[in-house]
């Protein structure tokens, strides 16, 4: 009880400028993460240059847990990139190899067939309902490094919600109750 005691002493003893102050600090390190995020957004070309990998389909190149960094160039897409996705319908992006490029001769566009490397069969089954090859447009960047096992956080904060809700707590109070 004297953690607990104490803390809520401390909280008590909080004068508005320090509240102020706390709460300006908070905003600012919110403020600063989303300038990182549109900065690296602008850099690396990609709506999304970092993802986790969600599932062992890539496995054993990439892992469940791994953070992978994205990237995407005007230059075309190769067979044995590996990309990440987006399909029509699904909102969480899918990582996979790119099998089979296939370059429409009046358009000049190239369509892309994806397969997971663990997986047996090709991606067409994840696709939309009727599309056999992803355009352009749904791919959101190729993978240009990776960080092993990292991700793992946020897989389980997401499996996991009140661990999420616990560190969000902790870290508001903590700023709360910081007397610098």
């Amino acid at each position: 009880m004297g953690w607990i005691g104490e803390t809520v002493d401390s909280i008590k003893s909080l004068q508005i400028r320090q509240v102020l102050t706390q709460t300006v600090s908070l905003g600012m390190i919110v403020t600063s993460a989303l300038i990182i995020w549109k900065a690296l957004m602008c850099i690396t070309g990609s709506e999304s240059p970092v993802v986790v990998v969600l599932s062992g389909s890539m496995e054993p190149g990439f892992k469940r847990g791994d953070i992978l960094f994205l990237h995407m160039s005007t230059d075309p897409i190769r067979a044995g990139e590996i990309v990440v996705f987006n399909v029509d319908g699904r909102e969480i992006p899918i990582v996979h190899r790119v099998i089979k490029v296939h370059e429409r001769q009046d358009t000049g566009e190239v369509d892309v067939l994806t397969k997971g490397d663990n997986n047996y069969g090709d991606d067409r089954l994840l696709y939309a309902q009727g599309q056999l090859w992803l355009q352009r447009h749904h791919i959101m960047g190729r993978a240009v490094g990776f960080l092993p096992y990292v991700g793992w956080v946020t897989i389980i904060m997401t499996e996991k919600p009140i661990i999420k809700y616990i560190l969000i707590g902790a870290l508001g109070l903590l700023v709360v109750t910081s007397k610098e």
